[in-house]
């Protein structure tokens, strides 16, 4: 006895009143229904379809004669995808590009799959971002100006740099510092009188950390972490020397957006000599790719910046299992962050975090041995030699940086 299947049939697009309807010479590349089945997929822009019938995505038909933007791969018309507040998206919507179809030969088996259901979750066309910001706009973040003088301060500069000790060096909270100062030394000072001093501090290392960071390698490894800032997650960007293990850039932003990479890409590369091919290994944020297409734009440096991605955490790929010393570099530079500022628990307000952090990279820049480096420092300078303690060299860190 033969089983007889029901199927419900799947009935056209119904419109609503005054609403545009799709052309009927369109059709769809990939099942060949007609228009009648067949919407606008990308709101008042009208130049994206999806089929009712299979859900593949597609653009035809809409592209304009004369275009703003072509595709390098197969010189074809480029049309507005996306317009968001930062930048506006341009897409080729060839299906013979060349571009299309490299990417399209690189799915797998389960990917090829899922893009005949779900086109929606791959990018294979050429794309290309048009900002709505210029390089000179671009500001890294930075400790607010403090209100309290270091030379005008009631306590000595002993106590400053014992302050800074504590709370950066060996990562105690700011109540635990006023508690050692007090039974240990006899020294009385105010929970808000340490965080008065390390927000003051911090301005002021901010200038120094920017100006003697260093000549960074050509290899760079990038990642961001989060923190809690009033309860909620803000993120922390680093860039950190392959070689010299030195921090190159740190960056404060509320999203995992393109400004922010831009920002601390930016920042890291103005230590790398121009005339050097430099490379930058990060994860898999799209961020990155949009930061280095931007950059190179630009045409700030004599060469092409190069970026590599390595992906989750077993080696799927040639490309992460060749990067992937470089990324736990940047990995372990993240838990060591972390345990400087896990006794914060968390910060009221963002000039709260930007000011501990950039206290830690002085302190990882010039002050903490590596093990890696037989026990020196990232950045070494001539005037710390011949220093004995940590609390000393705080203060002529600072000496240096506002004297």
């Amino acid at each position: 006895m033969h089983q007889l299947y029901f199927y419900k049939p799947i009935k056209p697009v119904a419109y609503r009143n005054n609403s545009i309807k799709v052309p009927e010479d369109i059709q769809c590349p990939h099942c060949r229904a007609p228009h009648h089945f067949i919407y606008f997929n990308n709101g008042s822009q009208k130049s994206q379809f999806k089929c009712k019938i299979c859900s593949y995505t597609f653009t035809k038909d809409v592209i304009p004669k004369e275009s703003k933007y072509y595709c390098p791969y197969c010189s074809y018309a480029l049309f507005r995808w996306k317009e968001l507040n930062q930048h506006t998206i341009y897409k080729c919507g060839n299906y013979e590009c060349q571009c299309y179809s490299v990417n399209l030969k690189k799915l797998n088996k389960k990917e090829l799959v899922l893009y005949q259901n779900n086109p929606g979750h791959f990018t294979l066309h050429y794309i290309y971002r048009e900002y709505h910001f210029e390089l000179k706009q671009i500001q890294h973040t930075k400790p607010n100006k403090p209100i309290v003088d270091l030379n005008k301060i009631h306590n000595s500069q002993h106590i400053l740099g014992l302050i800074l000790t504590f709370l950066v060096s060996f990562s105690v909270s700011a109540r635990k510092t006023v508690l050692i100062l007090r039974w240990v030394f006899n020294i009385n000072v105010s929970y808000q009188t340490v965080l008065n001093y390390a927000h003051t501090a911090s301005y002021y290392c901010h200038n120094f950390n920017m100006k003697y960071k260093g000549e960074a390698e050509h290899i760079q490894a990038a990642d961001e972490t989060y923190i809690k800032v009033k309860k909620k997650n803000k993120y922390i960007w680093f860039y950190m020397s392959a070689a010299k293990r030195n921090i190159t850039s740190y960056h404060y932003s509320d999203k995992r957006d393109v400004l922010p990479a831009i920002t601390s890409m930016h920042e890291a590369l103005k230590t790398v000599d121009p005339k050097k091919p430099a490379t930058i290994i990060t994860d898999g944020n799209p961020s990155y790719v949009a930061a280095l297409q931007y950059l190179n734009a630009q045409k700030s440096y004599d060469t092409k910046t190069q970026h590599h991605k390595v992906i989750g955490l077993q080696n799927l790929d040639s490309e992460s299992e060749e990067y992937r010393a470089f990324k736990q570099l940047i990995e372990r530079l993240n838990r060591t962050y972390k345990g400087h500022i896990r006794q914060a628990h968390g910060f009221s307000s963002p000039n709260g975090a930007i000011a501990l952090t950039t206290l830690f990279v002085t302190y990882y820049n010039f002050l903490r041995p590596h093990s890696s480096l037989n026990y020196q420092t990232p950045v070494t300078l001539d005037f710390l030699e011949g220093i004995c303690t940590i609390q000393a060299k705080w203060i002529k860190i600072l000496s240096m940086a506002y004297g």
